[in-house]
């Protein structure tokens, strides 16, 4: 029988879930605020944490500076683009593991999120040489697919952990009842995984989108993601860290509005099939 949760108890674990709730905000916070600050106060010591004279001119200046609109077009694109394609690849190949699976299966998963672990850098000296081959190199082509193959694992074992939770016998029914292998995904596996999907979709946008280190080795100025928007201000020039903070807050502001909106989504799908 479980434990009734007293009074005390829960107001510790609500301010114990808000102290560690603002303790990983506070950096996001501390950027924000310092991207109003003129240039002078964001090194000030001690640092000013309100009480300062606030001002847009980072933010007039990093405009007048950049293209942002470009930035954050590549990078709508590319995290969109291979979020999608990854999602075409993984539903079949997790639908073939969660319901046909071989004596390989688990091996297969492991292996392929064994690939999570290799360092990225090194990969990159024979991915720089394909991607000039094949003429990729500064191109949202080149990011979507190579930001898909890295997310690819996690989409497969997101989409295979749901999967499993939804009974067999309803799709051998489908079988039963005459559906083709693409009736049987498309109309009935995919509308019963949908928060399962939904889920999946929302985190590997934000895992791209966050995606810095292909995007900053794989482009220059045409195919540049916010991740490079970024970058370009962290180069020494004086006083920067106003502009760096701006150009920051810029380029998380549309996946922290995204995240905010879906939340409720997204819980509701990493905790698909949690409850028997």
């Amino acid at each position: 029988m479980a434990r009734a949760v007293t009074p005390r108890r829960r107001l510790i674990n609500t301010i114990l879930a808000w102290s560690i709730g603002l303790l990983i905000f506070f950096p996001i916070l501390w950027t924000i605020l310092t991207s109003f600050k003129p240039e002078g106060q964001a090194i000030a010591d001690p640092p000013l944490f309100l009480f300062f004279d606030w001002t847009l001119e980072n933010y007039a200046i990093v405009q007048e500076r950049s293209n942002y609109a470009r930035y954050l077009t590549n990078s709508i694109i590319i995290s969109v683009g291979s979020t999608l394609l990854g999602i075409l690849v993984a539903v079949p190949a997790a639908w073939s593991m969660a319901f046909v699976p071989s004596k390989r299966t688990k091996n297969i998963l492991m292996w392929m999120l064994s690939t999570k672990m290799l360092p990225a850098v090194g990969v990159l000296y024979p991915i720089y040489i394909l991607f000039i081959k094949m003429s990729l190199l500064d191109s949202r082509l080149g990011l979507v697919i190579v930001i898909m193959l890295i997310n690819l694992p996690i989409i497969i074992w997101m989409l295979y952990t749901y999967f499993k939770e939804i009974p067999a016998p309803i799709l051998e029914a489908a079988r039963m009842d005459g559906a083709s292998l693409r009736n049987e995904i498309l109309y009935v596996l995919t509308p019963m995984a949908i928060p399962g999907i939904a889920s999946t979709i929302l985190l590997n946008i934000i895992l791209a989108w966050n995606e810095a280190f292909w995007t900053l080795n794989l482009t220059a100025a045409k195919a540049g993601p916010l991740t490079a928007f970024i970058a370009s201000y962290s180069s020494p020039e004086g006083l920067f860290f106003a502009k760096l903070s701006a150009a920051s807050t810029m380029a998380i502001a549309p996946i922290l509005i995204l995240g905010w909106f879906s939340q409720k989504q997204l819980v509701r799908g990493l905790t698909f099939g949690a409850v028997k």
